[in-house]
């Protein structure tokens, strides 16, 4: 096995993913083939949806690290391409739901497709789209394959109603934060990764150090995220600046600042996320105490502990292009708030 070089050392790892990009890409193509076929349906109002959220783009990296954990075992079936897409349509499903929990306005800086088609159609679709991502799981024939996702797809669903009971609670620790989003957002990532192994046939061992990988970068690209909100750009995102805040989500950034702070910050904290008292300039209130309090910093800080973490377990993966493309993408994660 390869070492794999610490994040800490940004010129060990250039920033991107065209390398993993150009290793998987023929494998995409299949994948972005079967998303197109599996999207359509007779009632119209499912495609049009649907297609709105796929064509809108996004980095397609959840599918991309199925197929590139199978790729660097020798994979030579097709299984992956499969499972890679049934992974997207999880993640495009639960954008749909989330926008919906969330009442969100902005979906990879176009209009959420509850804005332009309403609540209802979108879950609905949303449901559509998870079960045709369990059908194509199970045209694929690998029952471990299947009980990863499904277990996936249940952890996702836990962590989204922890995250609403976490909703707009000044209160939320960082170990109940963190909890969180390892449900709701890197469960999957984790998996994403696992089936690549899985569906190649390989070891637990190898399977383990896959899904690791995936969850500690899943847990990395989050953080980044929460990160983003408050220090970052539109263009970065795809939504507004500051929707966590104003739709009272508390991330880790809020977490670390209302810890920081004393009585009239908790008061304002309060305020804006726990009883919908937002004014006027309260973002840039918000900003100014996360940077007083070294908020945004440490919580990137905290990204790149995990991208570290993420590459200790890529060097238990075979050496070679797949994993240095991998570490390759862990580096561009970070690199989105640097």
């Amino acid at each position: 096995m390869a070492v794999v070089a610490s994040m800490t050392d940004p010129k060990s790892v250039q920033p991107g993913i065209q390398s993993l990009v150009d290793l998987v890409s023929g494998g995409m193509d299949q994948v972005n083939q079967i998303i197109l076929s599996k999207a359509g349906s007779n009632v119209d109002l499912i495609p049009e949806i649907a297609k709105h959220l796929i064509s809108s783009g996004g980095k397609r990296l959840r599918p991309m690290l199925t197929l590139a954990c199978a790729d660097m075992f020798g994979y030579q079936g097709d299984g992956h391409v499969t499972l890679a897409a049934s992974v997207e349509f999880m993640h495009t499903a639960t954008l749909l739901h989330d926008d919906v929990v969330d009442e969100s306005d902005m979906r990879r800086g176009k209009l959420a497709a509850r804005k332009l088609w309403g609540n209802q159609a979108s879950v609905l679709v949303g449901d559509y789209l998870l079960g045709q991502a369990f059908k194509m799981m199970v045209d694929v024939g690998s029952l471990e394959a299947l009980r990863i996702l499904s277990e996936a797809s249940a952890i996702i669903a836990e962590g989204e109603v922890m995250q609403l009971g976490a909703a707009k609670d000044i209160g939320t620790t960082e170990a109940q934060y963190l909890k969180v989003i390892e449900a709701k957002t890197a469960a999957l990532f984790a998996a994403a990764a696992e089936v690549g192994p899985v569906v190649a046939g390989e070891s637990a061992e190898m399977k383990q150090a896959a899904r690791s990988y995936g969850m500690e970068l899943g847990l990395a690209f989050q953080l980044v995220d929460d990160a983003l909100d408050y220090g970052g750009s539109s263009a970065d995102l795809g939504k507004d600046i500051g929707d966590d805040f104003r739709e009272g989500k508390i991330t880790l950034p809020v977490v670390f600042a209302i810890q920081r702070g004393g009585d009239e910050d908790a008061a304002f904290w309060k305020r804006c996320l726990e009883t919908d008292g937002i004014e006027d300039g309260d973002l840039d209130h918000a900003i100014e105490l996360m940077t007083r309090y070294d908020a945004i910093a440490d919580t990137v800080e905290r990204a790149r502990s995990y991208g570290d973490s993420a590459l200790k377990a890529l060097d238990r993966l075979p050496a070679g292009t797949h994993q240095t493309a991998l570490a390759e993408a862990v580096a561009f994660c970070i690199s989105r708030v640097s």
